[in-house]
């Protein structure tokens, strides 16, 4: 391991100063009627403030998505919709609004980050009610390669070999980096399984420790981890397939390998319900996420290489996408809450790899 970005004082300064900045966002206001007037009561006329509060990865395909629901709301309302967008590692997006950051929606990585919001008080709704669960996009975790695939990956254990120089992100920040750990070590599970019978536990943490051992840094997020490729840092990228199908389309010649096994990706949206309470946007914070799961933005997050929800766009679509000889989901590992235990808790798996333990 080289080195490891995000960590200690460097983190620490970055989420203090995304809460600054985040907070002041939240706190600004444009001309015409506010959507708070500073009695939590709802405005009746004039623009109303939507806070975003997103994961990094969603942000491109937000550029598209918001002018199209801002022009159909003041079609439906007469409002003039004014978004003010946070785009943040998902882990870190998650803690700032459960400190305090005052987004109305939060679009992030995982269900787990949603759930630090809920249990801090302040998602009181059942989001899982939603179509799909509370799920706005589905990916998988892929592996990426430069132009011509030079290493020869074919699966994950080409990234154990010596001398691939392997990227993903820092999962103490970033949810798309905890799908990428879970993936890989799910994949152990899976080889174990299929050779013994059974899961081996200790299998498949050596099977993430020799990956890891090849990692070139971990940065905060996906969309960093992601940029740091295209600036030639390592040789090989564990992503989410979205992120490259993206790349991919605008012409930058990345080579994608779908691992014979690998984690469904699953990104969830809520309304943050002290917050709009707070800001009386409730109606139009619902009806967001009304929009997200709407046929027309599916077609939209399918275009930037998301898998929709949506069952008929994602007939439409599924042609575009390959698919793996075994895909697990989250209950494969046990679910959110056995994951942040068995994996991410002070003495889990993932602390022993990085601790060498």
């Amino acid at each position: 391991m080289k080195s490891y970005l995000a960590q200690g004082g460097r983190f620490a300064a970055a989420v203090l100063l995304s809460l600054v900045l985040l907070t002041a966002a939240a706190c600004g206001n444009n001309e015409g009627t506010p959507a708070d007037n500073g009695d939590g009561k709802p405005a009746a006329k004039g623009d109303v403030t939507l806070v975003i509060g997103a994961y990094s990865v969603v942000k491109d395909a937000f550029g598209e998505l918001l002018p199209q629901f801002q022009a159909e709301w003041k079609a439906k309302t007469g409002q003039t919709v004014v978004f003010q967008e946070s785009y943040e590692a998902s882990g870190t997006q998650a803690r700032a609004i459960a400190g305090g950051f005052e987004a109305d929606v939060a679009i992030l990585a995982m269900e787990g980050d949603l759930d630090k919001i809920e249990k801090a008080g302040f998602i009181s709704h059942d989001w899982r009610s939603k179509p799909s669960q509370g799920i706005i996009t589905r990916s998988i975790v892929v592996i990426g390669t430069r132009e011509g695939n030079p290493k020869k990956i074919q699966d994950w254990e080409d990234l154990t070999r010596d001398k691939v120089k392997v990227l993903y992100p820092n999962p103490k920040t970033s949810g798309g980096a905890q799908w990428d750990i879970n993936a890989i070590y799910g994949a152990g599970l899976k080889k174990s399984e299929t050779e013994t019978g059974k899961k081996d536990h200790a299998y498949a943490k050596d099977f993430l420790v020799r990956v890891h051992d090849n990692v070139e840094s971990l940065d905060k997020s996906g969309r960093a981890s992601m940029a740091a490729f295209e600036y030639g840092v390592g040789d090989v990228i564990v992503t989410y397939e979205n992120e490259l199908l993206a790349r991919i389309k605008q012409g930058i010649p990345y080579e994608i390998v779908v691992p014979s096994s690998t984690i469904l990706i699953e990104n969830p949206a809520a309304v943050v319900d002290a917050n709009v309470d707070k800001h009386g946007t409730r109606e139009i914070a619902e009806a967001f996420i009304d929009f997200l799961h709407s046929r027309d933005s599916q077609k939209v997050f399918a275009e930037r290489g998301f898998r929709p929800v949506d069952e008929i766009v994602n007939e439409e679509v599924k042609d575009r996408y390959a698919q793996p000889q075994e895909l697990f989901d989250i209950h494969y590992l046990g679910g959110w809450d056995n994951v942040r235990e068995t994996l991410y808790s002070p003495k889990g798996i993932w602390y022993q790899v990085l601790a060498g333990l």
